[in-house]
């Protein structure tokens, strides 16, 4: 039997949820490591360090590894150099999932209130939702740098339900990541997984989400009915 959840609005991770953004991501690493005369990483080694926002991105690039910390004069030139070419590439090649664009169209046709929460900064967010389409299916986003908090902190979707109004067991987090999961299970709120995207070292069967999700319009199997229907 599939767990049906009776909530009133749905968050959307962005970067391996929403849109696949890889290629832009892992152009401007690339740029960045050839400037400074590093070996390039390329898509498959970028994509296990996407997840926790540019500046640990960049650190990660660095290091060649998830959390080791590198000298800090090298990373702060590093990041402007990054954030430099990431401005050329960022919104050359950014696509929505399949089943993106149909799943939204049929959450909002349900009456459920939508947003975006990422770690991408703003800069970045908000240009590249208008770009693919999708900005106006969102009734906020937020970015990395909206609040003191992101994801896996519980903060940004605690937000998200203050401003819906509504509890955070109401409020369906969709990612594709740990960050997603651990930030949805911190606030309380269920989460449902897609396979597709960028996990990090994290296994797909080891993510601590309620369900697996083929795509966005699989999601409504597991919300109960639409707002409309509840009394």
């Amino acid at each position: 039997m599939t767990a049906r959840f009776r909530v009133e609005a749905v968050a959307f991770d962005l970067d391996g949820t929403l849109l696949h953004t890889l290629p832009d991501i892992a152009a401007a690493s690339d740029r960045m490591l050839r400037e400074l005369g590093r070996p390039e990483a390329g898509e498959a080694q970028v994509r296990g360090y996407i997840g926790n926002g540019i500046p640990r991105l960049v650190k990660r690039l660095l290091t060649g590894q998830r959390q080791a910390e590198p000298d800090a004069a090298l990373f702060e030139l590093a990041l402007q150099c990054f954030m430099r070419h990431y401005r050329d590439t960022f919104l050359s090649s950014p696509q929505p999932f399949p089943g993106v664009v149909d799943g939204l169209e049929r959450m909002r046709g349900a009456g459920l209130r939508l947003a975006c929460v990422t770690n991408k900064a703003r800069a970045f967010t908000e240009p590249m939702l208008e770009a693919v389409g999708l900005a106006h299916h969102f009734q906020l986003v937020l970015s990395g740098d909206s609040l003191h908090s992101k994801k896996p902190d519980p903060g940004p979707l605690l937000h998200i339900a203050e401003r819906f109004g509504v509890q955070p067991a109401q409020l369906l987090m969709v990612g594709d990541s740990d960050n997603d999961a651990r930030a949805a299970r911190a606030a309380g709120c269920p989460v449902l997984c897609v396979p597709y995207g960028y996990r990090g070292e994290t296994a797909l069967r080891d993510l601590d989400c309620d369900a697996i999700v083929d795509d966005l319009v699989d999601v409504l199997r597991y919300i109960d009915a639409s707002p409309a229907d509840r009394s």
